[in-house]
């Protein structure tokens, strides 16, 4: 998962610093005023979320499957405390009964 989210934000960096540069050679229009910098934000998240879907689907798939192991070994591990629970309170109430 660390890997995905630097390789997007990697991506994000690169996208930033080639629009910079279009902006600074005139090529893609500047913000008005001070916005700029904002500008040029904007234009690289949306121009980022469809290279990122392309470029990085391995990447993203790696981390899914990653996610959704952790998640089925957590459900097997409390799936485990609760048999372990349910066969000691049975063995309480066959105790005292």
């Amino acid at each position: 998962m660390l890997r995905y989210t630097l390789l997007r934000l990697a991506l994000f960096v690169g996208s930033f610093a080639v629009i910079w540069g279009l902006v600074y050679l005139r090529v893609v229009p500047a913000g008005l005023g001070k916005s700029n910098l904002l500008w040029v934000m904007l234009l690289a998240l949306v121009i980022t979320a469809p290279l990122s879907y392309v470029l990085l689907r391995g990447a993203r798939n790696e981390a899914a499957a990653h996610i959704s192991q952790r998640v089925e070994n957590t459900r097997r591990n409390l799936a485990a405390n609760r048999s372990q629970e349910d066969a000691a309170d049975d063995a309480t109430r066959a105790a005292q009964g």
